[in-house]
């Protein structure tokens, strides 16, 4: 099941005909599609130098009870992708039926079943997700309790992910926990932000 819209949506959103992203080796796609995510404007966060598993910051959309969260979203990519989908989770809390709230993971057809090469990165920052968060499933629920307070009560449900997203994901509560995680130390100076747009890419 897909949350939020079917599959034939995410299809019809992009062109069946991008041949190009077919032939391409996953190395180079790999490349080719974290290189879009930075220039789509996209802060990305390099886990100890590694442009397959790295850290995308991610704004809730607007109109939604997830408006004003930023999420530092993980991303894994296998040696297979695009063939093979990326893995997807969400390290800072959040309230959400499709989400696991302990481990981040997220529960949405189209990256765990029904991904094609033709999707890439960002459209799973631009459409994937901004639907997840927009259109919740409390029938096929990876948060249980999330999806029962939903179905119960709408209005309860949007006042505790509002809560979530002050405690949790306000940009206050996000660059302190970005504060933290620096000052352990165990990267020996291997994570990376670049920033597109202003001109910065450096190390943090």
């Amino acid at each position: 099941r897909v949350h939020g819209e079917s599959s034939a949506f995410f299809q019809q959103r992009f062109n069946p005909s991008e041949n190009s992203k077919m032939s391409q080796s996953p190395s180079t796609r790999k490349q080719c599609d974290f290189t879009k995510l930075m220039i789509s404007g996209y802060e990305v966060e390099l886990n100890n130098g590694n442009t397959q598993d790295f850290y995308v910051t991610f704004h809730g959309p607007k109109g939604t009870a997830y408006e004003g969260g930023v999420w530092k979203v993980h991303v894994c990519l296998p040696d297979q992708y695009p063939f093979s989908s990326p893995s997807i989770g969400f390290s800072n809390r959040i309230l959400h039926p499709n989400v696991d709230e302990a481990s981040g993971s997220v529960c949405l057809d189209v990256i765990n079943q029904t991904w094609t090469p033709l999707y890439s990165l960002v459209n799973v920052f631009e459409v994937f997700l901004p639907q997840l968060l927009t259109y919740p499933n409390p029938t096929d629920p990876l948060n249980s309790e999330a999806a029962s307070l939903m179905m119960r009560d709408k209005e309860a449900f949007e006042a505790k992910v509002k809560d979530y997203v002050k405690r949790y994901a306000s940009r206050e509560a996000y660059e302190n926990s970005r504060k933290t995680s620096d000052g352990e130390g165990g990267d020996g100076g291997g994570r990376y932000v670049y920033v597109n747009g202003g001109g910065r890419v450096g190390s943090m």
